[in-house]
């Protein structure tokens, strides 16, 4: 019953087993392995953007933080969501890679931003002369951090404003694969097509043991970002170890594969809450990640019998056994249908 979060799940065997493959003989250094080939190879097919500049690191945040650098300027401003993991949770990365570059919050509902107030937000900006932030790219998060997922459309229109004013946009897919999988589109809808300029393209949330792909439509800015990955100390000396992940990982389409299995996993999971009277969800679940409410009574009859979650109010010693705390909910492409329905009956009681 673990559902604090994906990236706490196990790697997928497959991603192991090529890793121990990977492990036989020699290989060159710095992404010159002739396994990164057939990844770049790969992912140009997948995304049909066969002149696509693709790059690996290990973390999520330096994949967001390096790819930000590379399309902004110190003296801009990114334009993001309150909820955005580059605003939350990399602990001012982006800033730091970006040297000085700061974040303008975009106002969301279910933390996706419309095409007005991203208008509105990019509109105020750059109106103070030399004095003010000039205005920098739009990051936009897909599966959002609240569960919810933009549809191809809203995407589009997204991007759409960001050229009226001649801004790109990046997209953090740290759980890529599981908005693809919700939409029921095709990489290359979910991106370029849609006027996406750059993705952070996830790996581990989702069965790897540590890979994130940077991919950039347009391959002009291939050196800039090499340069900076190599400054910024993410430039892997023994790269094979990445490329082996990521090719495992797009392999017979594993990567799709298992994030149906975390997003049915999830479905699952909301179907009983929703059976339940007394739960109440504070966004509709569109993928693996389900934020809902119920009694301090059940969380604690929960945490009794081990099951790992979130508890977003962080009250759990609170004195009123009714009080409603709310759950975040994270499903991995390891989670069974039994720890699922075991979970479902201990908030039953």
């Amino acid at each position: 019953m673990f559902f604090a979060s994906d990236n706490s799940g196990p790697a997928h065997p497959k991603v192991m087993q090529a890793l121990a493959r990977a492990n036989d003989g020699y290989a060159m250094p710095y992404g010159a392995d002739t396994l990164m080939d057939e990844v770049r190879a790969r992912i140009r097919e997948i995304f049909e953007a066969p002149q696509a500049a693709v790059y690996l690191v290990a973390t999520g945040t330096a994949a967001n933080a390096i790819a930000l650098a590379t399309l902004s300027q110190p003296w801009e401003t990114i334009f993001c969501t309150p909820q955005a993991h580059i605003h939350q949770d990399e602990c001012n990365a982006p800033e730091f890679f970006m040297g000085g570059t700061k974040l303008t919050l975009v106002p969301a509902d279910h933390a996706k931003m419309t095409p007005a107030s991203l208008h509105a937000a990019i509109a105020a900006e750059e109106s103070r002369g030399v004095h003010g932030p000039q205005r920098g790219p739009v990051s936009i998060t897909n599966v959002t951090e609240r569960g919810t997922v933009y549809s191809v459309a809203e995407l589009d229109a997204l991007t759409k404003v960001a050229k009226e004013f001649g801004l790109a946009t990046h997209l953090d897919g740290a759980r890529f694969a599981n908005a693809l999988v919700s939409l029921g589109c095709t990489p290359a809808e979910m991106t370029w097509k849609a006027g996406i300029d750059a993705v952070s393209f996830g790996g581990t949330k989702n069965g790897c043991m540590g890979v994130e792909a940077v991919i950039f439509f347009d391959p002009k800015h291939a050196w800039e970002f090499e340069l900076r990955r190599k400054r910024g100390a993410h430039l892997f000396s023994k790269h094979r170890y990445l490329s082996a992940q990521m090719l495992a990982y797009l392999t017979d389409d594993l990567w799709l594969d298992l994030a149906r299995r975390s997003n049915n996993a999830n479905a699952r999971l909301v179907r009983g809450l929703k059976q339940i009277e007394s739960v109440h969800f504070l966004h509709e679940p569109d993928a693996n990640i389900t934020f809902a409410g119920w009694s301090r009574a059940g969380h604690r009859r929960l945490h009794d019998a081990g099951a790992a979650y979130y508890v977003w109010d962080d009250n759990l010693a609170g004195d009123d056994p009714d009080e409603v705390l709310t759950a975040r909910m994270v499903a991995d492409w390891s989670m069974s249908e039994a720890n699922v329905d075991r979970f479902l009956d201990l908030v039953r009681g």
